[in-house]
This record gives structure tokens, sequence and C-alpha cells, in this order.
């Protein structure tokens, strides 16, 4: 994680999903250069997910942040940390109500595992299924 002491998540985004793109680029207009969030590329060539205990493919199923005392979070909970990080915190409580928290969490899922379909970076593997990118 970035030795910024004000860093309060760190974000593994997928830089060749355009929609993932899209959305990082907003927060990184919202943190305003306050350095709030750690942004980094797992689809970089030079990214090493070993460090993290994890393997890119893990990364590539669904968003992953790191909190400052290194934990791991996935899921609705890093845009939850994200959000509050530039400033809509009361906002991000309310996604915590139980129906709401179940909802986002479904839609989540339901994104991730179509994720590569809907941002047209599907290649069908022999199942039918799409196959992660080539690293």
């Amino acid at each position: 994680m970035s030795d910024a002491k004000q860093v309060q998540v760190e974000v593994f985004f997928d830089g060749d999903c355009p929609l993932c793109v899209r959305e990082i680029n907003m927060l990184r207009r919202m943190d305003r250069g306050r350095g709030r969030i750690a942004f980094t590329d797992i689809a970089r060539d030079d990214f090493d997910p070993s460090e993290l205990g994890v393997s890119w493919a893990t990364l590539m199923d669904r968003i992953h942040g790191r909190l400052p005392d290194g934990a791991l979070i996935e899921g609705v909970e890093v845009f939850r940390r994200l959000y509050a990080a530039v400033g809509f915190g009361p906002i991000v409580s309310l996604t915590r109500l139980p129906g709401i928290s179940r909802a986002l969490d479904w839609f989540y899922l339901q994104f991730a595992k179509n994720r590569l379909k809907l941002t047209g970076r599907c290649i069908p593997d022999a199942r039918g299924a799409c196959a992660l990118p080539a690293r």
C-alpha cells in the first residue's frame, strides 16, 4: 500500500475494463489529489499479486481493496470505503442497512460474474463461459 499517511483504502482495479476505468477516473477526480485512495491497476504488466496472497484470477473475479492495516476487502465493501473516502459517508451508511446491503451485494455479484461480457471482453472457453484475458 502507498506510504501516504492519508490513504484510507487502496483499490485494485482492472485497467483494461472500460466501465471500471470510468469509475476509477471519477473517483480520482473526487479524491482531488488528497491521496485518500491509492489506485493499483492489476492489468499492468508489472503488477504482481503475490504480496497480497491472492491470485490475479481472484482479483479479476471481483473488485478488491486493501485497508491501511493490510486487511483485504472485496465486493461492495470496497465501493463503500472508496465513496466514504471521497466524502459520501452518510450515503454509505445507508448501504449498510440489511435489505439495501443484501440487494447491493446481489447486484454487484451479478455484475462481477458477467463483467467481461458486459464490457465486450468475453473470450468464450470450450464450455462457452468467458475466459480471463491473457496475462
